[in-house]
């Protein structure tokens, strides 16, 4: 492992699942969210990385819940970014509480809670030290907070997307169903898309691909896989 942090500008996909009560995986669990907080605000005074993060609202609404409904699907995304939005404010709350600064900048306007998305002010956010969580998704229907986390990389110059998940990366199938299933250390764009892997979604992918911004999945239950990876550690699969 490196002395020095590999990376200058990071940017963390967290999933809103992370936020819910352990046993569901739903709601606002504070206990849960101080937990992930104190991390990120333990990480950032020691490595000096500049973070940004797009949080999910798994734990509060999915669309996908109710497309066998008849619901609008552009409404039901809709919901979602305000999902995003209840996670950021309340990850903020608990990284101040834990001694981080940080700002919420969203894709959907709520002024009376949060700045608007603005790349410029963005980027001064974090050469400034703090934490900028960023809500809403892309600020529009049909795209996956995946799509958010690429394309607000490449908007910030980010180094790496580093995508939490479940399990611990990118594996030849589902590891929860073929116990034979083996993990990729190493994968580059080409070999994921001809094998068919599900890395985030199509639209983020090609963005990163295009892009050349790398992608490291990672099992963000362990929370300290972050700081490996920021010292250069092999954790998880790289994607480049």
């Amino acid at each position: 492992m490196s002395p020095e942090p590999q990376y200058k500008r990071i940017l963390l996909k967290i999933t809103g699942e992370l936020f819910g009560h352990i046993e569901t995986h739903k709601g606002l669990d504070f206990t849960a969210i101080q937990k992930v907080a104190s991390y990120i605000v333990k990480l950032h005074k020691k490595t000096g990385v500049e973070i940004a993060i797009v949080v999910g609202a798994g734990n509060l609404f999915r669309g996908r819940e109710v497309q066998d409904t008849g619901a609008d699907k552009a409404a039901a995304d809709y919901i979602g970014m305000l999902g995003t939005v209840m996670n950021a404010l309340a990850l903020q709350e608990e990284i101040e509480r834990a001694g981080g600064t940080t700002r919420v900048m969203s894709e959907v306007v709520v002024q009376s809670v949060c700045e608007s998305f603005v790349r410029r002010k963005a980027i001064r956010h974090l050469e400034k030290g703090r934490i900028v969580i960023l809500a809403g998704g892309t600020g529009s229907p049909f795209f996956t907070t995946d799509s958010a986390a690429a394309l607000k990389a490449a908007e910030l110059n980010c180094s790496v997307v580093l995508k939490g998940s479940n399990v611990d990366g990118v594996y030849t199938s589902d590891p929860k169903k073929d116990k034979d299933a083996k993990l990729y250390k190493k994968l580059s764009y080409q070999e994921a898309l001809e094998q068919g892997l599900t890395v985030m979604d199509n639209t983020a992918f090609a963005l990163c691909q295009r892009e050349r911004i790398k992608v490291i999945v990672f099992n963000l239950n362990s929370l300290d896989n972050i700081e490996k990876i920021v010292y250069g550690e092999p954790i998880g699969t790289l994607v480049e």
